[in-house]
């Protein structure tokens, strides 16, 4: 295999909250995360990361302490941690999948 290519099809799929799973890669000092929100995923608390990616399929809403946006799929997001941009997200329809970029 190329250590460019990442081939999600032979990632599995892990937990991580009740109705998320993301697959992981990571390789020189960056994660590559494919994620999934069901219906059911519910965030009762702020997160305080912060976020770089896209949305591949669905709708979610992010809830900011100042306003509440909507991504659509083919939507990037590029959101600030430390609780500078602190949010709650919330899939709209049956799911969502995005991609994410992260520094490990």
């Amino acid at each position: 295999m190329d250590p460019a290519r990442v081939d999600f099809d032979s990632i599995e799929w892990v937990q991580m909250l009740p109705g998320a799973r993301h697959k992981v890669v990571e390789r020189g000092g960056k994660r590559l995360r494919l994620v999934e929100f069901a219906s059911a995923f519910v965030e009762h608390d702020w997160c305080m990361k912060g976020h770089t990616g896209r949305v591949i399929e669905g709708d979610l809403e992010l809830e900011f302490e100042d306003r509440t946006v909507r991504f659509n799929a083919g939507d990037g997001l590029m959101i600030r941690g430390g609780g500078v941009d602190k949010h709650k997200a919330k899939v709209l329809g049956s799911g969502v999948r995005m991609l994410f970029v992260e520094d490990v």
